[in-house]
């Protein structure tokens, strides 16, 4: 960050977040809500489907294999969802329950399970035939596989919930400019300048919530931006009702050769979303700027073999994708916090694709550190300053 020689004497705003995805949305939501003076910039539109928090639908889970310490921010997430729906009417979180199934030993039965216990999350363990039963879908199960029921989790709109974030900051007060390019972030003795091609704005302090892009205006931090296809896809004539999210909720799957799969069955306006978890060909290294948007018959080929062995009853062809981004860390955990130990830089990413989920918890978070109240959880798993400390 560059320091400039000159203070403009007002201010603007006392606030301003740069990026209105899923944490940035939010942000300017929670701090809206606290009654702060806050500016929110987007580059584009609120709700678009350029950067990492659209594709119709994300999972949602409660008990987060990635992290124990998860659960509280996932928790949070949904009171502060419901709350938010019930006053517009909106549903912006589906409880389904997200069933994970595999091996004893795999990621997500034995993570699901470290995670419940730490976090105090109760959850139902079902064995293979219990899951059989219960779940048509997943007819083909090794018999010692083990399904872990998460209840509290199912599924999330990412375009419907970014855009509820900003409209109730706005009804709060907040003040949003779209279409606006922040070319630099720079600080000073006493707040921080947000440049872009048309105004500068002058703030107190500034939340940079950019996504794949939060590199290039606060550098020095670890991230690997990835791009990411998302696909839908249909049931075979026949088993459509097998593949309906009622009888085929949110879940994680591990397979005998080790590869795992997520997503969730069809209702509303969307099909069948399957994936694989942030690994493989389809994860390729990316630069927000330079990402490719075109869709090629090479990004689903791993995982249409892996939908053809897991769900016979669906078309392992897809019938829609859409590109998408994630931004990775080295321990796949967000970067919430002040980077380089300045007080006038909140940074809120690094969502190695497990974000959506904590969006309205992150906010929160983000929030509570820019007025300075005490976060609701231990921070230090999330601390931008850990990699430095390593």
């Amino acid at each position: 960050m560059n320091t400039p020689t000159t203070t403009p004497a007002a201010f603007q705003t006392d606030v301003v977040v740069v990026g209105l995805g899923a944490f940035g949305s939010a942000a300017l939501w929670r701090l809206a809500a606290r009654g702060v003076r806050v500016t929110g910039v987007e580059r584009f539109g609120v709700g678009h489907a350029l950067g990492s928090s659209h594709g119709a639908t994300r999972l949602f889970r409660v008990a987060c294999y990635e992290h124990p310490a998860l659960a509280p921010l996932a928790l949070r997430s949904l009171a502060l969802w419901t709350e938010l729906g019930e006053r517009t009417g909106e549903v912006l979180v589906r409880q389904t329950g997200c069933l994970n199934t595999g091996s004893p030993t795999s990621a997500p039965v034995a993570g699901t399970l470290a995670a419940a216990e730490v976090a105090g999350v109760p959850v139902k363990t079902l064995n293979a035939e219990e899951v059989r039963q219960t779940y048509p879908g997943y007819a083909w199960l090794d018999d010692d596989d083990l399904g872990v029921l998460d209840p509290w989790a199912g599924i999330c709109y990412p375009e419907r919930n970014v855009r509820a974030h900003v409209a109730e900051a706005r009804r709060l007060g907040a003040e949003v400019f779209e279409h606006t390019t922040v070319t630099a972030v720079e600080t000073t003795d006493d707040g921080v300048l947000v440049r872009t091609p048309t105004a500068t704005i002058a703030a107190r302090q500034v939340v940079v919530a950019t996504g794949a892009w939060l590199g290039t205006l606060v550098p020095d931090l670890p991230l690997d931006p990835r791009r990411m296809p998302m696909f839908f896809f249909r049931a075979h004539p026949g088993h459509e009702q097998d593949y309906a999210l009622d009888a085929f909720p949110a879940f994680t799957r591990a397979l005998p050769d080790g590869t795992e799969v997520w997503g969730h069955g069809s209702a509303e306006d969307y099909g069948i979303k399957l994936g694989l978890l942030p690994d493989g060909e389809n994860f390729a290294p990316t630069q927000a700027e330079t990402l490719d948007r075109f869709v090629h018959a090479s990004d689903s080929a791993e995982l249409s073999a892996a939908v053809a062995r897991a769900f016979p009853g669906v078309d392992p062809t897809p019938e829609k994708a859409t590109p998408c981004m994630v931004n990775n860390t080295p321990d796949e955990q967000f970067v919430i916090g002040r980077p380089h130990g300045t007080e006038r830089v909140v940074v809120a990413g690094g969502d190695s694709a497990h974000g959506f989920k904590h969006a309205a918890g992150v906010g929160e978070l983000v929030a509570q550190l820019v007025v300075g109240e005490d976060p609701f959880l231990d921070t230090g798993f999330v601390d931008p300053r850990r990699f430095a400390t390593a």
